[in-house]
């Protein structure tokens, strides 16, 4: 059974991660990126690691995932905040310093267009209690 939600949120279902069994370049610049997230990186930061140029990476990465490199970055990061929002107590100017996106605006906006929740609510929803 679903937990309880404020009217209106969209169901919450976290997307799988495509296999990148087969492109041990993507696979590699893939690990990295998540190891990094919190930094500004881009879509030119993905290339270069993958030792591609912009374009090719941009076609590479399409076609292996069904996703543009920025997309998913973007989706990533929001990942790690909602990760962030259940497990940890941060307040939501921390989780954001940590997932990389920015400002709590930012965040706010994402999950709003994500999920249909601001952070606060989605805290309420999912937070994960921790042994005292």
């Amino acid at each position: 059974m679903l937990p309880t939600r404020e009217g209106g949120q969209r169901q919450y279902v976290e997307p799988s991660l495509p296999a990148f069994a087969g492109r041990t370049g993507l696979a590699s610049t893939v690990d990295w990126a998540v190891d990094h997230l919190a930094e500004p990186i881009g879509v030119v930061d993905l290339a270069a690691h993958a030792g591609m140029s912009e374009r090719t990476f941009h076609r590479a990465f399409l076609a292996e995932t069904g996703s543009t490199p920025g997309r998913w970055l973007q989706v990533q990061r929001v990942l790690l905040a909602q990760r962030l929002l259940e497990i940890t107590d941060l307040p939501v100017h921390r989780v954001v310093e940590r997932s990389g996106l920015g400002t709590a605006a930012n965040l706010r906006r994402r999950l709003r267009a994500e999920l249909g929740v601001t952070p606060d609510a989605y805290r309420r929803t999912f937070r994960i209690p921790t042994a005292s």
